[in-house]
């Protein structure tokens, strides 16, 4: 698809990280761009810098995990530039479960999946029918994890198994609008092939109290910045993709028509080639085993 100026680009989790990074990429190359967040400071800041530059931007605040709200986004943003032609399912949250699986609180899933799963397809169910419909060309980027698209992440079992489900909501999404012959592409986004600077290490701070904690935390949650300085304490260091790299990654997969958005990385095509390798031969999934010991 190209991508010309004039078009617009819906970004959900737009006020931080890589919703940002893509909300000022797409602007950079003459999209009008509408930002979604559920934090309003932060969105007004990442709306203001972007108006300051020159582009043309509609900013909303939107809890993706509500449906009525992303449907009245969509709505705004046909009537304020009469089209869609990139939507970006960014928004997502960790859930700051602990412990095993088993001894997640049911809000610790709730809300995850009403982020980072529903999250997903209500941006699909309010934009894509209306994408197609205009007849132009459009797509849709899905943001996924490594920690879950890829291979999961046990000790984030919560975050990973929603990931996991965009994987799939994606490859669905992809095949129905090739039986529709729509314009509309699609894409999953792995962001990487390291770390991130993004607030998902902060996503507490925008719970909801419906979704709140049953009890308390037996440990404190770590910013980014804690992580990373005991990883270095522990003797290894810690690798970090720009965002920016990440929103070029995404124009630039667009552009290609590519569905799997994702970045070439020693450590994810290993454990993609593992994961093949144990279904292929029925064997028990070593890749995991490394967590076994935790």
């Amino acid at each position: 698809m190209k991508l010309t100026e004039g078009q617009v680009a819906v970004v959900t989790g737009a006020a931080s990280g890589i919703g940002r990074a893509m909300a000022r990429r797409f602007a950079a190359e003459g999209l009008a761009v509408v930002l979604a967040d559920v934090e309003e400071s932060a969105l007004r800041e990442a709306a203001d810098e972007l108006t300051g530059d020159g582009a043309k931007v509609l900013a909303r605040v939107v809890d993706v995990a509500d449906r009525d709200a992303v449907f009245a986004l969509a709505d705004a943003a046909y009537e304020a530039f009469g089209a869609v032609h990139v939507l970006c399912n960014n928004a997502g949250v960790g859930s700051g479960a602990e412990g095993r699986m088993w001894e997640h609180e049911p809000n610790d899933w709730k809300w995850a999946f009403a982020v980072n799963v529903w999250g997903v397809f209500h941006g699909i169910q309010a934009f894509v029918p209306r994408m197609i419909a205009s007849g132009e060309p459009g797509h849709v980027v899905n943001t996924s994890s490594g920690d879950g698209g890829i291979a999961p992440l046990p000790t984030a079992s919560v975050y990973a198994v929603t990931k996991a489900a965009v994987v799939t909501m994606t490859e669905s999404l992809y095949a129905h609008l090739k039986a529709e012959n729509a314009r509309v592409g699609a894409s999953v986004l792995f962001p990487g092939p390291h770390m991130l600077r993004t607030g998902l290490w902060e996503s507490h701070r925008n719970r909801p109290s419906r979704y709140a904690k049953e009890r308390p935390r037996r440990t404190p949650y770590r910013t980014l910045g804690q992580w990373e300085a005991a990883m270095k304490e522990a003797g290894q260091d810690v690798a970090f993709t720009p965002v920016e790299d990440v929103a070029a990654f995404v124009v630039e997969g667009i552009r290609a028509g590519r569905f799997w958005m994702l970045p070439p990385g020693e450590h994810s095509d290993r454990q993609i080639r593992a994961r093949s390798a144990s279904m292929l031969d029925r064997t028990d999934p070593s890749y995991l085993e490394r967590f076994i010991l935790d």
